[in-house]
């Protein structure tokens, strides 16, 4: 996971304003390190508009992502917590961890991904980082989840 995560990419902020918002921030930090184009924020929107928000696996979180040609340079995560959670349906349940996924390939995050569903397949864990007091906490959390999976 340590591999998969830099901590550069772990943050936590107050809320979004919309969903749309909420992608941006939560992507953002990819765009900025160099792991995705600008462009995949907006392959993320656009999917979410043609298909719905495929991407919310149950209440208080999303994991975040679209094909790798819409814009992954290198894959990568980025965790974004939300403070105050945003909905990506008027009466779907509020968001408040948002993980992204840059993958460069349809095999290449397999072992991330087996590591993230047995994470979040306790909801004491999605808690746990609702709850963190800084993202250093947040990225000790999904680094110990790796050590232990």
């Amino acid at each position: 996971m340590r591999a998969m995560l830099k901590r550069e990419n772990v943050q936590i902020l107050g809320e979004a304003n919309t969903w749309e918002e909420a992608i941006r921030l939560a992507v953002q930090p990819l765009v900025n390190t160099g792991y995705v184009e600008a462009r995949y924020i907006d392959g993320i929107i656009e999917n979410a508009r043609k298909y719905g928000p495929y991407f919310v696996i149950c209440p208080d979180l999303a994991l975040l992502h679209a094909r790798p040609e819409q814009g992954v340079i290198e894959k990568q995560l980025a965790v974004t917590i939300l403070r105050k959670g945003v909905r990506f349906k008027e009466n779907g349940d509020p968001v408040r961890v948002l993980v992204t996924l840059a993958a460069e390939d349809a095999d290449s995050h397999i072992d991330v991904m087996r590591c993230l569903a047995s994470m979040f397949s306790n909801p004491k864990n999605i808690e746990k980082l609702i709850l963190s007091d800084s993202a250093d906490m947040v990225y000790d959390q999904f680094v110990g989840a790796a050590d232990e999976a």
